[in-house]
């Protein structure tokens, strides 16, 4: 059931995220970076509020229910939201050096291995 529930909620999720895509692009005419800081921005806000109700107890979910929307509709919306949840967790646990780094080195490496990936995908093509 639980893989089920990410199966359901990743495709509400994506879905939802192409939907900001075309609005951008249609709204904007050059999307640009905007869509995706877009959806990074509301799924940032959406997990926020929704943990933040969750840890204080105003709000109940199943196991099932809670996979279905982090993992599933969010995660399927942006993984941002999921990278600036587990820094504020971090930070939340006493260790900001923890959160610090969290956010740094995923920016840091995944701009490295972007980078090196595209390099590596334009010399496979030239070949």
């Amino acid at each position: 059931m639980i893989w089920i529930a990410v199966l359901v909620g990743g495709a509400l999720g994506s879905a939802a995220r192409h939907a900001v895509n075309i609005s951008t692009a249609r709204l904007l005419d050059d999307p640009g970076p905007y869509a995706t800081a877009t959806v990074n921005m509301i799924g940032s806000l959406a997990i926020g509020v929704l943990a933040g109700l969750l840890a204080v107890h105003r709000f109940t979910m199943s196991t099932t229910m809670r996979t279905f929307v982090f993992v599933g509709v969010i995660g399927g919306f942006t993984t941002f939201s999921s990278f600036m949840l587990d820094s504020l967790t971090l930070l939340e646990a006493g260790a900001p050096g923890r959160a610090l780094m969290n956010l740094l080195g995923q920016i840091v490496v995944g701009s490295v291995l972007v980078y090196a990936g595209f390099r590596v995908g334009l010399a496979w093509t030239s070949h």
